[in-house]
């Protein structure tokens, strides 16, 4: 019998480069004219991997969230691992926009790609293993299938696929 070949679908994102996009913006706040003295801020939380917006109104927010938006994509940081909740109103005229950072596969999405690729009809075998799925085969070809249909499908954050053999 042939040896099986597999790879894993994994979400991961670099939160070095996340770091250093958020540094550049940061830096960027303090030395832009139009946002010099607005008393916009951002943090960062590695821990609990959120972003914390502090400005004065809804579209100082706003263009915040587009200097962050640059500095992550000249980072190579995917957009899509970042979700921006709602502006909520803060102390005085102020607003706090927060925004999370996606890692790793939760259940709801790994299940609704495991029904995806079962629903491919292929010869694949796939088991979730925590925050990633392991997708197996015998043949390397249909594995390949499998990874060009999910790069075509949409499931709210970027995958990667590591582990190829």
């Amino acid at each position: 019998m042939a040896k099986e070949s597999s790879f894993d679908v994994v979400s991961t994102i670099d939160m070095q480069e996340v770091d250093n996009a958020f540094q550049q913006a940061k830096k960027e706040l303090t030395q832009r004219y139009d946002l010099k003295g607005s008393g916009a801020k951002v943090s960062l939380d590695k821990a609990s991997r959120t972003l914390t917006i502090n400005a004065p109104s809804d579209f100082v927010a706003g263009q915040v969230v587009d200097i962050l938006g640059t500095k992550f994509v000249r980072r190579g940081v995917d957009l899509a691992a970042i979700k921006w909740g709602e502006s909520q109103p803060a102390a005085g005229q102020s607003v706090v926009k927060r925004a999370t950072i996606i890692e790793g596969i939760d259940k709801d999405t790994a299940g609704k790609i495991n029904k995806d690729i079962k629903a491919l009809k292929l010869k694949v075998k796939v088991q979730i293993e925590g925050d990633h799925l392991r997708v197996s085969s015998a043949s390397r070809d249909t594995l390949q299938e499998v990874i060009a249909f999910l790069k075509d499908q949409d499931y709210g954050q970027p995958l990667q696929y590591v582990n190829y053999r």
